[in-house]
Order: structure tokens, then sequence, then C-alpha cells
């Protein structure tokens, strides 16, 4: 029987925003956490973007808005407060198809009170948005439709690719971008708490959080040190993308827990802690 508990392992977790919480999480599932915050949210420089988002929005020339991030949502209706007051923006988007990919786009749209039409199933990924509109492409059809598309900090060139192969003219919405912490140094010490062989367990809840890590660790001199420790100790991914971006980067993934969210990670890791490294660590 797995464990229900970390049993006193060395956790490391990159998250930033939700740090303490985080933190909170591991130690009551046993665990001594290590929590380097490794991104930084800024808003984005393309105000222009938005602006021409909000005004083709309020002529109702956008058929479809995918919104990705809550955070995104909520930063961009304060972007376009120059020219769309948030009671023309919701009534502009009441007239449009309004996609959310998961639960937190959904909570700060229903917050705005702004419907929304398709709700995207769990991981959340760009593999999912575009299934659900498969699904529904009787009601919702993309050929020669403009699509607008709030981005989480980063282009998802896939997403594009799909929608544009389904017929449609994407609009990416650029409103903020992930940065590395003014303070990158427990960053740096995480990455030297881990060559150092002082953690037993990693969690990683987004691809930008590896992407900062082995960025920092380059400069250090010391990314395949660390890509050479990360691999024995156990991995946790939040889900797909992440995991492809830690494979991508050398790192095997031991665990995705069963839903996407960060107290299933931490609960299912804790649970599954003794046995992945028992296989990892033999002897």
């Amino acid at each position: 029987m797995p464990s229900a508990s970390f049993a006193g392992l060395r956790v490391l977790s990159l998250e930033s925003r939700r740090a303490r919480e985080m933190a909170q999480l591991i130690t009551n599932n046993g665990g001594q956490p290590l929590v380097a915050p490794s991104t930084r949210e800024i808003p984005s420089e393309s105000k222009p973007v938005e602006l021409k988002f909000a005004a083709s929005l309020l002529q109702d020339q956008f058929q479809v808005v995918i919104f990705l991030t809550g955070v995104g949502t909520r930063a961009l209706v304060q972007a376009v407060e120059p020219v769309c007051s948030r009671e023309q923006f919701v009534a502009a988007l009441s007239r449009t198809v309004v996609v959310a990919r998961g639960p937190k786009p959904v909570a700060v749209l229903r917050e705005f009170g702004v419907p929304i039409a398709l709700t995207v199933p769990e991981p959340n990924t760009w593999r999912e948005i575009l299934q659900v509109l498969d699904q529904n492409s009787g009601k919702i059809p993309l050929q020669c439709r403009r699509v607008a598309v709030q981005e989480h900090g980063v282009p998802s060139h896939e997403l594009y690719a799909g929608l544009k192969e389904r017929g449609a003219e994407v609009f990416p919405v650029h409103v903020y971008q992930w940065a590395l912490p003014e303070d990158t140094g427990p960053l740096r010490q995480a990455i030297l708490s881990v060559t150092g062989n002082q953690i037993d367990v990693a969690m990683f809840t987004s691809s930008v959080q590896i992407h900062h890590l082995l960025q920092i660790a380059q400069e250090m001199n010391l990314r395949e040190d660390l890509v050479r420790a990360l691999n024995r100790s156990m991995i946790a991914s939040i889900g797909p993308l992440t995991s492809q971006t830690l494979r991508e980067q050398g790192i095997a993934v031991d665990l995705e827990p069963t839903h996407p969210k960060m107290g299933f990670l931490v609960k299912e890791a804790a649970e599954q802690s003794a046995g992945l490294l028992s296989r990892k660590r033999p002897g």
C-alpha cells in the first residue's frame, strides 16, 4: 500500500504566486518544503494589441474569444478600460462565443457576468481546446471566422496552428509575460540543493518554471549536473504540457496527478513518493 505522507522527504517546488500555499500543502503532507519562486508576471508592453482587440470586439469583429488563464482574463479587462468599460466589455463578449480553458478563467468570467459557451475539460491543454471546438463545430464553425486568444504568458503555437488548420483567422492577445524573479537567490540556492543531493522530490506546475530553472543553472555552469541530479529524484508534473517540456530537457517524469491541480499533485506525490524513490534509488 502506498504511504499517505512524504514521511520527511525534502520536496522542492518552484511556485511563485502561490508559494505559501504550496509550502503549507507540502508540510501538511509530511514533507520538508523548499519553495524557490521562479517566475514573475509582468504586464505586456503590447498595449496597442490589447486596444485593437477591444476596438474590434466592440465592433463584433470576433466570432470566438478563447480565455486561457484567470490572471490574464482579469488583466485584459483592466488593460482595455481606456477604450472599453467593463460594462461594454461584458456586453460585447455576450454577443460572442466565449471559450474558457479550465476553472480559473471560468471563475473570473462568471465574476464579471460573461456567458461562457464552452468550458475546456481536463487536462486543459491546447489539445482539449481543439477537441471541444471540433465536438461543437456544427454550432461553432471556425472556417473564415476570427478567433481571439488571450495568451498565457507565452504563445501557444500548437493551438494557433490547429485553429488555422480549421480555417480560422487567429488574433493573439498578449496581456502579460513571464520573467525571472527580481531576486534569483532562492532559485540559485535550490539548484545547489538539487545538485548537492539534498532534494528527494521536485514538483513542477508549469513549463516556464523548468525553463527558468535551467536558465539559471546554465548561468551557474550547473545545467548538466542539475539534470542528472533531478533524474535521481522523484519528478512530479502537473500535466501533459509540463511533462512534455521536462522530457524535452532530458528529465524523466515519474508522476502526473489524476487532476491537474496543485492539491492533487502534492497529495498523490506524497502517497507514491516512497515506492517511486525506492525504484529510482535501489539500495
